[in-house]
């Protein structure tokens, strides 16, 4: 092999952890000096994964490469970056662009996350994967053993809040002790990803539009006739390619909170469901709302409870007496005026402490503010904000800023914040509140060492999705 700018280190042998995703390649980790450019191949090229294409060449990498099963919706980005030669699968374009490529980006539906990105690891290529990092429990544990396997690889879950300054304010402000003793965590997000009322339109048959490869884009889930319903985007509102509106957003909404305490898996889960849904009748999507409760320890011992609110279930969000607005504005019922001053969404939290209340937005907790109207700028104004103890990341536009650390970080840079261990956390306990939609109304114990529920076999079928065999 020549010798070049990419020097390449051998693969580690599979581990029983992840048969399920065999080795099938030997990697070769990329090394830079700091003038060099990141060359990056994409997995997705439009919706979500075409703003992360956007990101990543803004950030300064290259794109060698554009993979999407659904050609119709890829022209324009294809326009763009015309020099990068166009491929409808994944495989063929890391065959045959391999000795071109640094990093992969994935930018598919969930149910595909785990097998492209421990593949992507085993060809030795740096990984930047949309969240959620997984849909099935144990397919976290197989990422986290391929990332064990390849140290020398950078891995970075897509929650980009992750990056801002504004969780570290916020995580700042707790330490200092704003709101005293920091108790419990109320998180809203309006969007209900259920399709209840729509279930026997699956029963329709339908043609699979010209220029889409359904059998590819269903990959390693046991193949179903095609439908409108499914995708784009609509994919989520479903059990076997989604993780529901929890799966979506909790990687944005609990990242605050998990960050600031050290929280991982919860000690136990109660779900409560909202409007008409019946596991067994309904089990196919998710309810029209849902109130999930997890129960936490703190470093310190104290215990700390965590509850989450979508759709319906935004109703019931406790509201702090010292928030200022109209009632029938609040922000969970999806208001108008709410949506004038946060980007046009509707999500948030608030964090409750024994001397006060924290509220913030929808991504890295901006939007801060000490209840009722203390933001950052008046709490700098006033003299009362707290020292700086967490760096801030470069970048002027907080959506900037995790691209630029991703392809840092490739290039020898500091280390990722938001890399597969720490997001894979926030992944298993959205997937363990996932699983509790089919044991909801019991608080469920959740077993660490044996990474089960306790008491709740139903709940337990749902912590893993099927998949064909081979994957």
């Amino acid at each position: 092999m020549k010798t070049s700018r990419r020097q390449f280190l051998s693969a580690a042998a599979s581990t029983a952890a992840f048969t399920q995703f065999p080795m099938l390649f030997s990697g070769c980790a990329t090394k830079f000096r700091a003038n060099e450019t990141v060359q990056v191949a994409a997995i997705g090229a439009a919706g979500r994964a075409g703003v992360d294409v956007w990101g990543l060449h803004n950030a300064g990498a290259r794109i060698v490469a554009l993979c999407d099963v659904d050609v119709n919706r890829t022209e324009k980005m294809r326009q763009h970056f015309s020099a990068a030669p166009f491929f409808t699968h994944y495989r063929e374009m890391l065959d045959k662009m391999d000795k071109d490529v640094d990093a992969v980006m994935i930018g598919t539906p969930d149910h595909w996350h785990a097998t492209m990105a421990i593949e992507c690891l085993d060809r030795g290529k740096h990984v930047l994967c949309e969240k959620p990092l997984c849909q099935s429990f144990h397919e976290m544990d197989a990422m986290l053993a391929a990332v064990k396997n390849h140290p020398g690889l950078v891995n970075m879950a897509m929650n980009q809040g992750h990056a801002y300054d504004t969780i570290r304010d916020f995580r700042e402000w707790v330490e200092a002790g704003l709101i005293g003793e920091a108790t419990e965590a109320h998180v809203w997000c309006p969007c209900p990803y259920s399709f209840v009322d729509k279930l026997d339109e699956l029963k329709q048959v339908q043609n699979v539009p010209k220029g889409l490869d359904w059998e590819q884009w269903q990959g390693p889930v046991p193949h179903r006739a095609y439908n409108k319903l499914y995708l784009p985007g609509v994919w989520r509102f479903w059990t076997m390619y989604g993780s529901n509106t929890l799966g979506d957003w909790s990687c944005h909404l609990m990242d605050p909170v998990f960050w600031t305490f050290g929280f991982g898996l919860p000690e136990s889960v109660e779900t409560k469901t909202y409007g008409v849904w019946d596991p067994a009748v309904h089990g196919l999507t998710f309810p029209k709302g849902v109130r999930t409760t997890f129960h936490y320890t703190k470093r310190d011992g104290r215990p700390f409870t965590f509850v989450w609110y979508d759709g319906i279930a935004c109703k019931d969000v406790p509201v702090p007496s010292s928030w200022k607005g109209d009632l029938n504005m609040f922000p969970a019922y999806d208001s108008k005026e709410l949506r004038k001053t946060r980007d046009g969404m509707a999500n948030g939290a608030f964090v409750y402490g024994t001397k006060g209340v924290i509220e913030y937005g929808h991504h890295g907790a901006n939007y801060l503010r000490l209840l009722p109207d203390t933001t950052l700028e008046k709490l700098g104004a006033e003299g009362g904000r707290p020292k700086f103890r967490y760096d801030r990341l470069p970048g002027k536009d907080p959506n900037e800023k995790p691209f630029l650390e991703f392809v840092n970080a490739v290039k020898g840079g500091p280390a990722v914040g938001s890399d597969f261990a720490y997001a894979g956390a926030m992944t298993q306990c959205s997937l363990l509140g996932v699983a509790g939609l089919f044991d909801p109304g019991k608080r469920l114990v959740f077993d660490k060492a044996k990474q089960c529920f306790a008491n709740s076999a139903s709940a337990n079928k749902w912590l893993n999705q099927p998949r064909l065999a081979g994957w």
